[in-house]
């Protein structure tokens, strides 16, 4: 064999030996995609298997706590027609959003604040989307001072809840007479509100005005609206 035709041989051996790579970099490339479209799919259908209820207006056959039961108690004494819907605890954004689709209505945000003391507190309830600003919301109280999300035991004690069920409604209970109640002029304006009954899988809705003018008042709390 001469030397110009093994040159050839040995430039044919590199050209496969290079398209031998390139195909195995494609196939790695595929099998990765490929992995994130399954991984993608499997995210999907985790969230997907989030269970809301549909709304039901009868109060729960038992309660999972005093608050939850004092809660629909004080509806049916005040005459106050609402909804609600059963849940898996919400815990993520996408959560919240199916809730709120399902009742019908943005869900609230409410933080349980304290002083640095921890002699005075506040139940905020704002938009679920509006981040907390300490400064802002000292500002709007006349500028007291400063304030800060108060302990878990302080919720659990005056307001009768677990993190995560935070809610307004909790003025009900006697424990939660020293709390001060502060809401946003747009909450307190809209139509409808919706927020935890107490516990982190029951989300209600009811009228704003029934809430403002009934619910409230009849727990002896006034309501500072900024």
């Amino acid at each position: 064999m001469g030397h110009e035709e093994r040159k050839m041989i040995n430039f044919a051996e590199a050209e496969t030996g290079t398209e031998t790579e390139a195909e195995t970099e494609a196939e790695a490339e595929a099998e990765a995609e490929a992995e994130a479209e399954d991984a993608k799919g499997i995210e999907k259908a985790i969230i997907s298997m989030f269970k809301v209820s549909r709304p039901i207006a009868d109060p729960p056959a038992g309660y999972l706590s005093a608050l939850e039961e004092a809660i629909y108690n004080a509806f049916a004494r005040l005459g106050i027609p609402f909804e609600r819907v059963d849940t898996d605890p919400g815990l993520t954004m996408e959560d919240c959003e199916n809730i709120s689709a399902a009742i019908g209505v943005r869900v609230v945000k409410t933080v349980f604040l304290c002083n640095r003391q921890q002699t005075a507190f506040w139940l905020y309830v704002t938009s679920d989307d509006k981040p907390f600003v300490t400064r802002d919301f000292c500002a709007a109280l006349g500028g007291i001072p400063r304030v800060s999300f108060a302990p878990s035991e302080k919720l659990r004690e005056l307001t009768g809840v677990e993190a995560g069920a935070t809610t307004i409604l909790s003025a009900v209970l006697p424990e939660c007479a020293p709390v001060q109640l502060v809401m946003d002029k747009p909450i307190a304006e809209g139509e409808w509100f919706a927020c935890t009954d107490g516990t982190a899988t029951c989300f209600v809705k009811i009228r704003s005005g029934d809430l403002l003018e009934k619910y409230l008042p009849a727990t002896g709390h006034s309501l500072t609206i900024i």
